[in-house]
């Protein structure tokens, strides 16, 4: 019994230490402090451009406005209308997350010296080893000439590529899955409605 007290008595110290420690750590990680900082933050969500509002491009909104009237039909109900832009919204939104995802794989498919900040590194490491032993006027040998002017292809460029852009992509994949959830949430709210009148 005594002993259950004393191992108790010990979790709790060291998970007070362990809050104490966490709070601690937590003033350190409270993003950028600087104005410079802080204004360059402020706009990581504009990157893509897919945090904007679709009324902020007249383009998009032609194109919602199209959607929507297809949607609708001879509809003249104004809440109907209303509800079936936001589904043309979402299924736009949806278009541009899948546009970007499909130009950025495709950009670095397409370039035929693509290759990884990985790989880049190792090229230039060889570069710099060759010329320390051998001396920097001293011609390559030509299996590490053929090295350096080797690239990717096929999957395993494909491969390297969805590496290289897996923070993108996840960026994308987030986006998706609001303009999915939105879309979802509108159509049971324009099918409601059509239920309804």
């Amino acid at each position: 019994m005594h002993v259950c007290n004393q191992v108790a008595g010990t979790s709790e110290v060291t998970s007070a230490r362990k809050n104490d420690a966490n709070r601690a750590n937590a003033r350190f990680s409270t993003g950028p402090k600087t104005p410079h900082g802080r204004a360059r933050a402020s706009r990581n969500a504009f990157r893509h451009g897919l945090s904007l509002a679709i009324d902020c491009d007249p383009l998009l909104s032609e194109e919602v406005d199209a959607l929507a009237g297809k949607i609708v039909g001879d509809n003249v109900n104004p809440q109907v209308v209303k509800l079936a832009r936001h589904v043309a919204e979402a299924e736009i939104d949806l278009s541009r997350i899948r546009a970007l995802r499909h130009q950025i794989v495709n950009t670095a498919l397409c370039d035929a010296t693509y290759e990884s900040e990985t790989r880049s590194r190792e090229k230039f490491a060889l570069v710099r080893r060759c010329a320390r032993v051998d001396g920097p006027f001293t011609p390559m040998p030509d299996e590490v000439v053929d090295f350096l002017y080797s690239y990717p292809l096929g999957p395993s460029k494909l491969a390297i590529i969805i590496s290289d852009k897996a923070q993108q992509l996840r960026t994308l994949d987030r986006y998706e899955r609001r303009a999915l959830s939105r879309r979802k949430f509108a159509i049971q709210a324009y099918d409601e409605e059509l239920r309804q009148s």
